[in-house]
């Protein structure tokens, strides 16, 4: 995914930064606990494609 688009993006529900996770198929928003899924290079912001965070996940372990 091309950073400039990545600067650019917010999480739709609170408007916070987002993180591309290691693999690139997910960008991540640790503050609402969601990760919103990333198809053929292009993010799919919509809350209910997103899945919830588990635990470890949210704490980054």
């Amino acid at each position: 995914m091309d950073t400039k688009l990545l600067d650019i993006l917010a999480c739709p529900l609170c408007k916070g930064p987002l993180k591309l996770a290691e693999d690139k198929s997910e960008l991540i928003c640790k503050a609402d606990g969601l990760a919103f899924p990333v198809r053929d290079g292009i993010p799919v912001m919509l809350e209910s494609e997103a899945r919830t965070l588990d635990v470890d996940e949210r704490l980054d372990k």
